[in-house]
């Protein structure tokens, strides 16, 4: 056994080192950078995506280095935004004072930019266009009810509302909308904005929330009910950004606030068409808009296909191994420990157990206070998703090796550490080892909703093909996903002809 044991260490010693290379290789990357470095976040829908794009494109023009952080739902901005994490992000008046400071009951926009102020933060002036909340639908049905304001909604109880997830639980959506107007409807459901315009194409809801500047609209023909009560406030596009960043790097300011009052109605929904209807990545939706506007050529691109999942297979390995490495640490050592003490062993599986309960996106928004957003959060969350199946398994195949083989050793008179290493290890090695693949593969698929923090992986295409209702782009992100899982698989089971010892191999396929 210790010659398998030694094999371990190696692999972890190895692995160790890797590791290390590549922090100290990330470390001197950035102390080499002489560029000023600007992190700008943006919203997971398609017009936040594009707006992020080109704030990239106009940050970048001044010499900047960009890290943007896409696809990020609003309170996990705002909340980078405050720590830091992020400099900047496209955001909107309404969503500002009725939904993140709704506690605050700011009604001017006065009496928001001098609270930002208070909080180290600033917005530009309106980009030009109001994205404003509507409820929208089919042009065909609302005509066969005579629907045409959302008040006319009352008489009807019986139609299917279906919303964006963020639109539901929002302060300015639908419990608000609700109360508004006395809406008496109950079956609503919650689902990926993007989706909601299929959903309403089919049949499926009845009503759902439109952005105004959405190019379904026309494309689905659906009809904005008219606010007949004046419910949703203006929601003018503005840049948000730190205090700091102007003192930092005021070029970035600047070529920012070229945009203001520049981007119309028509305009932000021409470009939202571009990306949705004609499949243009939001990139070059972007940089073909700054240089009409601007007439430069942006320096970001679009990598090709191979590129791409080079770079994802990169940064989704990155998440696997590095909370894998870690859980592998400390749950054999639990999993002994578990085996060894049978009170505390009770303690620690339902420990581990508790933290295998909570919902994968709920352990992320957790990590986001402490950790930030990106990498971090995503490791730590995927290294406590790791444990479970380690410590579980650790403890089953120790405390599942035949008492005839435990008593030979004790009458053996070998040492307690001993025992451990040369017979009780390797007699529960296969088990261990079953722990540490069911976690590998587990952990491939939950990597993907690092995504959702801007952690990279296979998650980005998957969620960017979610939100644009693009299945090209979501199977570039599932179908690596799923390729790395049996491959892992496949790594394991070899694995187990070297780690595991012959004699327990016997008689396995």
């Amino acid at each position: 056994m210790m010659i398998h044991c030694r094999r371990l260490i190696r692999a972890v010693l190895v692995a160790s080192v890797l590791l290390v290379c590549h922090v100290a290789s990330s470390t001197a990357q950035e102390k080499d950078v002489v560029r000023p470095v600007v992190r700008i976040g943006s919203k997971k829908f398609t017009e936040g995506a594009i707006l992020g794009e080109v704030a990239a494109g106009l940050v970048e023009s001044t010499g900047a280095e960009v890290v943007l952080r896409p696809q990020l739902v609003t309170n996990v901005l705002w909340n980078a935004l405050l720590a830091g994490d992020i400099d900047l992000y496209p955001e909107y008046t309404g969503t500002l004072m009725k939904e993140v400071l709704a506690t605050r009951n700011i009604q001017t926009i006065d009496q928001l930019q001098a609270y930002l102020e208070e909080i180290g933060l600033r917005m530009s002036r309106p980009l030009g266009f109001d994205n404003s909340y509507a409820i929208g639908m089919s042009r065909s049905r609302a005509e066969q009810l005579g629907i045409q304001r959302i008040s006319d909604l009352v008489n009807h109880p019986d139609l299917k509302l279906g919303f964006g997830n963020e639109f539901v639980t929002r302060a300015d959506g639908w419990r608000s909308l609700r109360d508004a107007y006395n809406l008496p409807h109950k079956n609503i459901i919650g689902l990926e904005h993007a989706l909601a315009y299929r959903a309403l194409e089919n049949g499926k809801i009845d009503v759902t929330d439109l952005y105004t500047t959405d190019a379904e609209i026309e494309y689905y023909g659906l009809l904005p009910l008219r606010d007949d009560r004046n419910h949703f406030p203006r929601y003018h596009a503005v840049w948000l950004y730190r205090i700091d960043l102007e003192e930092r790097y005021p070029a970035a300011i600047e070529a920012l606030k070229q945009l203001e009052g520049r981007i119309d109605q028509a305009k932000m929904t021409s470009l939202n068409r571009r990306r949705k209807m004609d499949d243009v990545p939001e990139v070059e939706v972007a940089a073909s808009y700054l240089k009409e506007t601007f007439g430069f050529n942006t320096m970001r691109r679009r990598r090709g296909l191979l590129e791409r999942i080079a770079q994802r297979t990169y940064e989704h390995m990155f998440l696997v191994i590095v909370s894998l490495f870690a859980a592998i640490m400390l749950a054999i050592p639990m999993g002994i420990l578990a085996a060894r003490k049978p009170k505390w062993g009770k303690f620690i599986l339902s420990v581990v157990g508790i933290v295998q309960t909570v919902p994968s996106l709920v352990l992320l928004i957790l990590m986001i206070p402490l950790l930030g957003v990106g990498t971090p959060p995503a490791i730590a969350a995927l290294f406590l998703y790791s444990l479970l199946p380690i410590v579980q398994n650790t403890h089953a195949g120790l405390v599942g090796i035949p008492v005839d083989l435990r008593e030979s050793a004790l009458a053996l008179g070998l040492p307690a550490r001993t025992r451990l290493w040369q017979i009780e290890l390797p007699l529960a090695s296969r088990s261990i080892l079953a722990g540490i693949k069911t976690s590998a593969v587990i952990n491939v698929g939950t990597a993907t909703l690092g995504g959702f923090i801007a952690a990279g992986g296979y998650g980005q295409p998957i969620f960017s093909g979610i939100m644009n209702n693009d299945q090209g782009l979501m199977l570039e992100g599932a179908l690596p996903a799923a390729g790395l899982a049996l491959l892992l698989q496949f790594l394991f089971d070899q694995a187990e002809r070297w780690l595991v010892p012959l004699g327990l191999r016997l008689g396995t396929p």
